[in-house]
């Protein structure tokens, strides 16, 4: 292996201490900025280390991309071909070979290698580059590697470096248990920043953008390098700029989707007398090295996943860049020389830039983050070390997705478990939604058409502009209608990706013997409602552009779209603006719903339900077929147990509570009575009195209301109970007698009128004339005078003069008061100065000859 001369790198004076720490130890932080050559020189520089003892260096790096870049490039320093000493493994390609010592992978190749074999046994290092970016596989496969070499490793210790251009070292040193940290300055040539806002977030770039790359190949020499936040963007910009460019500039646009030869045709220097403009994404911004770059231009844009737990969707949400990404891309331009950047947004907004980009894991879809923690065996993911632990509501979510797709089924002690169907997805290299419909495409025997599905939706679809039916994408892989000439590349890939899925599932999965019966019309719409059940969709009405979901969501087809004239629809892929209560339909398949009484049966709840419709106000007892928010058909239930119809019935009474029922004056008072005699009794442990309050009734309708319900279909209904003869029912012989004399309805006033007493106030009222209470000194009382009655004593014209439970003290102290107040008021009643020694009456004086 050939030695190679590091002395030029930024990185050269470092590696010495990067190699004495790693021999210390087995775990170690490196700093140092983009551009300083850690991603190539460090793992060679340590491919000879004794400690190996033979096993080899896997660099993880965040995107494919660079892992192939990296590798080509060490590669080309050793002056070998790639696959012998340095090689790379990505999904759906390997070049690697028994020769191989240093491998770059993406973070997902290490997650599905760490579940084959946890400890690593051929690995003596693992460098985790670009750390700082924060990706979910990243985070997952360092959490791995952590507790892997902790309970599986039986060789010698497996060591982890982590590599970052920004990043709060300290908080992974606590997480490697105090592992050292070195940083190592770069080199870094002054660069003047040009403030060219400012811009708001939702303004057209593509025209600012081109007047600064203009401005930037007027001003500077050399190669510019424009930062963009997506595809979109990178097309429009070079649309901009294609007419009136110098006839020595190249345009080269970099981002994921390229080919390798396009992608390494915007990385490479351009040739002898061009200069070139690279319009990338942020994958440029540390992941690749581009060479010859003296200016950069900034739209101060990035274009990120967020992944909603309350809709179950993924937005791409296009917003500003973080503090720490500004100034990394403006580095770029100063590594060979001083340099420019021309930033597309103003001072003020400069310092309103949020210091650090979020953690992938704050804000991703967690459903194969989730799928791989339990094929590892985890089921809590606070079993593992994190820097942030996977939130709660995005993890409950996960396991949501995975159930839907029958992945996960939960135990009797409510903790989920990967079914045999799980097990199996986890194996295969795709979102488990995918992998999923990868098997439901085998079981059907319609295996291309759904690797061919697959690798449309996991990449960008070029073809998707033309409209959202994923079905017309299928018929120009198929044949049945021409490839445009700029999508060449896309098929040819597509087509490699699909022969690979086919591969892997068949690894995997032994389809059925037999096929499912299932029209080849209907294919595609039940493989994509296999992944996305919760996105099944119906229009509303029998015309319009407004679907239902089946996650009970709105979402909308553009008008005039062919798609619809279909009623039914499976949807794949759909975006909105967050907090909006629809979305706007991007890829869907026409679906037959034919298909829910078949092959997509098992999507299908069915249940009997026995309520009371709160909308109509009856009861209803019937069996429903619905997936999720879409109801597909009811019918009435022969059979309703009365168990089931009780619950429903006195649901009802508990929500609307007693008043429902046919209360009349007279029976409230019955009620009142006896509860007064059940409050009162002088034992509690022995009392023969039921207790009528709300509370006891609510708590025991199923005792005392329950077997007179039978009758009852509709709200009126519980007003035809015979709920007169439902309580007195309760009240067993001799009580009802026992009633009478303890709490009589009336009580006998010295007048000699009868008096109705109201128990339905506490304590109870007797409202009697003042007149007719003359001679009364003692108050009256009830229950074996242990409740003393309210006397409201009344003016003749029944109007309140005085409330008293103490009548003795009522004609000694208030009377006399009363009697001034009133005899001038009431000049026909008597008004005695001694009211004990006057004769009680109702009469006027006149009648009482008084006069």
């Amino acid at each position: 292996m050939k030695i190679v001369d590091f002395s030029t790198l930024p990185i050269y004076p470092s590696l010495p201490e990067v190699a004495a720490a790693l021999r210390r130890g087995h775990e170690l932080v490196l700093e140092a900025p983009p551009g300083a050559g850690k991603t190539t020189a460090v793992p060679l520089s340590l491919v000879r280390e004794s400690w190996l003892d033979g096993r080899k260096i896997v660099m993880l790096e965040p995107r494919r991309m660079a892992a192939r870049a990296a590798a080509a490039r060490m590669a080309q320093m050793l002056d070998e071909p790639v696959g012998r000493t340095v090689g790379y493994s990505i999904r759906l390609e390997n070049c690697t070979s028994e020769h191989t010592r240093i491998e770059v992978v993406t973070e997902g190749i290490l997650t599905r290698r760490l579940q084959t074999d946890p400890g690593l046994e051929d690995v003596g290092l693992v460098i985790f580059d670009e750390f700082h970016e924060r990706s979910l596989d990243a985070d997952l496969c360092l959490a791995l590697c952590l507790q892997g070499r902790e309970l599986f490793r039986e060789g010698g210790p497996l060591r982890l470096l982590v590599m970052s251009a920004t990043l709060d070292g300290e908080a992974v040193s606590r997480l490697l248990g105090g592992a050292p940290v070195i940083a190592s300055e770069g080199r870094q040539y002054p660069v003047e920043t040009h403030q060219l806002g400012p811009q708001r977030l939702r303004d057209p770039i593509a025209a600012p953008t081109a007047a600064a790359v203009r401005r930037a190949l007027q001003e500077q020499d050399g190669n510019v390098l424009v930062f963009l936040p997506g595809q979109r963007e990178i097309n429009q910009v070079g649309r901009a700029l294609r007419d009136g460019l110098p006839a020595d500039v190249q345009l080269q646009p970099l981002y994921g989707g390229l080919s390798l030869a396009r992608q390494q045709a915007a990385i490479d220097p351009p040739p002898a007398g061009k200069r070139k403009v690279v319009l990338a994404t942020n994958v440029a911004e540390t992941s690749l090295t581009i060479e010859g770059i003296t200016a950069v231009v900034d739209s101060g844009l990035v274009r990120e996943a967020e992944f909603d737990p309350g809709t179950g969707i993924t937005r791409l949400t296009t917003r500003r860049v973080s503090r720490a990404s500004a100034e990394q891309r403006r580095g770029r331009a100063g590594r060979l020389a001083p340099g420019h950047c021309y930033r597309l947004w103003s001072e003020e907004q400069d310092s309103q830039l949020v210091a650090q980009t979020s953690p992938e894991i704050l804000h991703a879809d967690l459903a194969p983050l989730t799928l791989q923690l339990l094929a590892w065996g985890v089921d809590n993911p606070a079993e593992l070390a994190w820097l942030d632990q996977p939130p709660s509501a995005p993890w409950q979510q996960a396991l949501g997705i995975l159930e839907q797709v029958g992945a996960v089924f939960f135990n009797e002690a409510g903790r989920p478990q990967l079914t045999p169907h799980g097990v199996r997805l986890a194996q295969v290299p795709l979102h488990p939604r995918l992998a999923h419909m990868l098997l439901v495409g085998c079981d059907i025997h319609a295996t291309e058409t759904a690797c061919l599905l697959a690798a449309v939706l996991s990449e960008r679809n070029p073809l998707a502009d033309a409209g959202p039916d994923i079905a017309a994408t299928l018929a120009v892989l198929m044949g049945e209608q021409s490839c445009p000439p700029n999508a060449q590349a896309w098929y040819r890939q597509t087509w490699l990706q699909a022969r690979r899925y086919a591969r892997q599932a068949t690894d995997v999965h032994k389809p059925r013997k037999f096929a499912l019966d299932v029209d080849a019309a209907d294919v595609v719409g039940i493989l994509v409602a296999s992944a996305w059940p919760d996105r099944i969709g119906r229009r509303r009405g029998d015309s319009g552009s407004d679907y239902l979901l089946s996650n009970g969501r709105g979402a909308q087809l553009a008008e005039g779209d062919p798609l619809l004239r279909e009623g039914w629809l499976a949807v794949a892929e759909i975006g909105g603006q967050a907090g909006s209560d629809s979305d706007r339909i991007y890829t869907a398949a026409a679906l037959n719903p034919r298909c829910f009484n078949t092959v997509l049966s098992s999507l299908v709840q069915q249940e009997e339900v026995v309520e009371w419709d709160l909308r109509q106000e009856r009861f209803v007892a019937e069996r429903r077929r619905a997936i999720g928010a879409l109801e597909l058909s009811r019918e009435p239930l022969p059979d309703v147990s009365g168990e089931a119809r009780g619950r429903a019935l006195l649901g009802v009474i508990r929500r609307r509570g007693l008043d429902l029922l046919p209360w009349t004056a007279g029976l409230r008072q019955w009620r009142a009575r006896v509860q007064l005699l059940h409050d009162n009794h002088p034992d509690p442990t022995d009392n023969p009195w039921p207790d009528l309050s709300d509370t006891a009734l609510m708590g025991s309708l199923e005792h005392w209301l329950l077997p007179y319900l039978n009758e009852v279909r509709r709200l009126d209904d519980f007003r035809q109970v015979d709920l007169h003869t439902i309580l007195r029912a309760m009240l067993p012989w001799p009580l009802p007698l026992d009633l009478e004399r303890l709490a009589p309805e009336h009580f006998g006033v010295p007048s000699g009128s009868s008096v109705r007493i109201d128990y339905t106030q506490t304590p109870p009222v007797l409202a009697v004339k003042l007149q007719e209470m003359f001679g009364c000194e003692a108050t009256p009382t009830v229950a074996d005078g242990r409740v003393a009655l309210q006397v409201h004593l009344l003016s003749p014209a029944g109007r309140p003069l005085q409330v008293t439970q103490d009548l003795a003290s009522f004609w000694r102290n208030a009377y006399a008061d009363v009697r001034r107040e009133m005899r001038g008021r009431y000049p026909k009643h008597p008004w005695p100065e001694d009211p004990l020694q006057a004769p009680p009456t109702r009469r006027t004086k006149s009648q009482l000859g008084l006069v």
